[in-house]
């Protein structure tokens, strides 16, 4: 397919994302083709071990491509939407899962549907303009893609800071935060994706010193409050107007839940647990949340003004987290 340059070289599966124009968005065509890519490299014993990188030097992959979904939202079809999810989580797991290693090469932004997939891959490199974030809050959405277990997994409240705010992370704090691995310069990875090509070996991979982290640095404390609320009361008696800013501009709805699954996410004893849970927020997104409005406002129309109308009550929460009963994400079944 044109949005992919999917081949074999050496002992490499390669697989490319060829959307410079459009940041490398993800289209739901382009996660089925990476989940069917894997799925045909999986046993295949020519394949040592696969490369995933992406074409242009502004994005790895900035998110998915969600102008469909919206679309058909809007139309009052939120069949396109569950489907585009459902069929990006089982790619990430896929990922997540793949028994030979996966090198991600995560150049500019990484962001949402891009830490999808980069962000489970066993060695995940980063350079000098890598900006990795789990924006969805700003956009009515939680951090899905298996975010919530990786953000579960960063240290101390990383994660809730992350999710609420979406905040960028260059490469110090994307390896802080064990969102990434490796910090190589960015010059270095066409010999380096030459060499694993002839070798196949991963394990030669070796990192540089990764710039400071701030993170580490950064009193989140506040960010272990109770609830939204609790959190925004905490930060203002820290005066800390960068953060309240972000809290105060995204979905409440979005950052309560968000905020609940970060926290859910880190009693998973896999993945697909968290991927179980973002889907049942997500498949119910473009019929009961703010998320039609937020891509609205970020996305199609521009104006950067979203009008959130949904509430962010405990019955509320409780209602976009419910099982979903038939429609719950399913791996085991056949496709």
């Amino acid at each position: 397919m044109n949005d992919l340059n999917i081949r074999t070289t050496g002992r490499a599966g390669r697989i490319t994302l060829t959307r410079p124009k459009a940041l490398n968005a993800l289209t739901h065509d382009m996660a089925r083709a990476i989940h069917d890519t894997l799925d045909t490299w999986h046993d295949d014993p020519t394949i040592a071990l696969v490369i995933i990188d992406a074409d242009g030097d502004r994005a790895f992959c900035a998110g998915g491509d969600i102008a469909a979904v919206y679309h058909a939202g809007i139309a009052g079809n939120h069949r396109v939407g569950r489907d585009f999810f459902r069929d990006e989580y089982r790619m990430n797991a896929a990922i997540a899962d793949f028994p030979k290693p996966i090198v991600a090469f995560m150049q500019g932004f990484v962001m949402g549907g891009g830490v999808g997939v980069g962000g489970h891959a066993s060695h995940r490199i980063v350079g000098d303009t890598t900006r990795i974030a789990m924006p969805e809050s700003g956009i009515g959405l939680i951090p899905d893609v298996g975010g919530t277990w990786l953000l579960g997994r960063s240290p101390g409240r990383i994660g809730e800071y992350l999710a609420l705010t979406g905040a960028r992370m260059a490469a110090g704090d994307a390896i802080h935060a064990d969102f990434a691995d490796l910090y190589i310069p960015e010059a270095d990875w066409p010999g380096l994706i030459a060499m694993l090509e002839v070798s196949g070996d991963a394990m030669s991979l070796r990192g540089h010193p990764a710039p400071a982290a701030t993170l580490d640095r950064r009193d989140l404390s506040a960010f272990g409050g109770r609830n939204v609320p609790d959190i925004i009361a905490a930060l203002e008696q820290q005066g800390d107007t960068d953060a309240l800013d972000a809290l105060r501009r995204n979905s409440p709805l979005s950052m309560a839940a968000g905020l609940a699954m970060v926290r859910a996410a880190r009693s998973d004893d896999r993945m697909q647990q968290s991927l179980s849970r973002e889907y049942r927020f997500t498949a119910r997104a473009t019929a009961d949340s703010d998320f039609l409005e937020g891509v609205r406002a970020q996305i199609i129309d521009k104006d950067r003004k979203p009008a959130w109308h949904s509430d962010a009550s405990e019955d509320k929460l409780n209602a976009m987290l419910a099982p979903l009963g038939d429609d719950e994400l399913q791996w085991e079944s056949a496709e």
